[in-house]
């Protein structure tokens, strides 16, 4: 059975399962007890009528302890087994995986929240958490994620990504050129939306005077009082000249950082992955909580 007191005394194998360093982890475990604290109390009030004894009368929890609890849901966002497998690493059903997955989901989410390390998701907090940022230079970019084949008809026409020839769900970030870390992150749609489209219909705000870099698949994209850093797209029928080429190449090695950014979100198998779940939001709950992840990640350097 995989707890926290093994893990601890292996820090590279801890790291391996959990994503995070002992240090990272160490930091979050308060908030996260905290956040499952008040979940508990919102529980307890929700069913205070039908309650039959005080808490703590039943049986013992399958995940006794807060560190272990983390871990858990950690491990999953990780490695994203399927859930028969992850009850069986935790000396659980998979019945009881399933419930806890979908109980400590939220609460890593809020707990990367009350920590700060989540990016803004309106255009407003945005712009607002832009403004924070010294040297206001930024990267855009589409991230797609590999989903289910859907059975409804009308649902394989909206998830299918041309781009990508399979179905995917979509989501565009902002990442700070400075540290890689994500800043905004756009609600999830559907893989067929564009990513201009998408950007547009997010009425993203930047900062007066800031710099945006971006790719091709935002041609046309322009916000006011920014500066635009894109590369030049190939006319149709012609060729670039080796001065744009040139060019091209020099920005596309300054955006590849926003591309690290990405991959480092997707260190997670749960977004990295084709996925399976099928509650509703979900897909967008953890998109947002692997951004977190890879921003704490970010201020506790992995080991080599």
């Amino acid at each position: 059975m995989i707890t926290y007191e093994k893990l601890a005394k292996n820090p590279r194998l801890f790291q391996t399962f959990t994503g995070l360093r002992l240090a990272a982890f160490a930091q979050i475990l308060p908030s996260f007890s905290d956040c499952y604290e008040a979940d508990l109390a919102e529980r307890d009030e929700a069913r205070e009528e039908s309650r039959q004894r005080e808490r703590g009368g039943g049986r013992i929890s399958a995940i006794p302890s807060m560190a272990d609890k983390l871990v858990f849901i950690l491990f999953y966002f990780r490695h994203y087994p399927m859930q028969s497998l992850q009850g069986f690493l935790f000396n659980l059903s998979q019945a009881q995986a399933n419930d806890w997955i979908h109980r400590l989901a939220p609460i890593l989410n809020e707990t990367l929240g009350v920590q700060h390390h989540l990016p803004a998701r309106t255009s407003t907090d945005i712009e607002k958490l832009l403004q924070a940022c010294p040297e206001l230079e930024f990267m855009l970019d589409g991230t797609e994620r590999r989903v289910r084949r859907p059975k409804n008809a009308e649902q394989q026409k909206r998830k299918y990504s041309g781009k990508k020839k399979v179905h995917t769900v979509k989501n565009n970030v902002i990442t700070e050129k400075l540290t890689g870390k994500i800043k905004g992150l756009s609600p999830t749609v559907d893989g067929k939306v564009h990513d201009k489209k998408l950007a547009d219909e997010h009425d993203l705000r930047f900062p007066e005077n800031s710099k945006l870099w971006q790719d091709t698949g935002f041609q046309g994209y322009a916000p006011s009082n920014v500066t635009i850093i894109q590369p030049k797209k190939k006319p149709r029928g012609g060729e670039l000249t080796l001065e744009e080429k040139t060019n091209n190449t020099a920005i596309s090695k300054q955006r590849i950082t926003v591309e690290h950014s990405i991959g480092g979100v997707k260190v997670f198998a749960i977004v990295g992955r084709v996925f399976r779940n099928l509650k509703p939001t979900f897909d967008d709950l953890v998109i947002e909580t692997a951004c977190g992840l890879h921003n704490l990640r970010l201020d506790f350097p992995m080991m080599k």
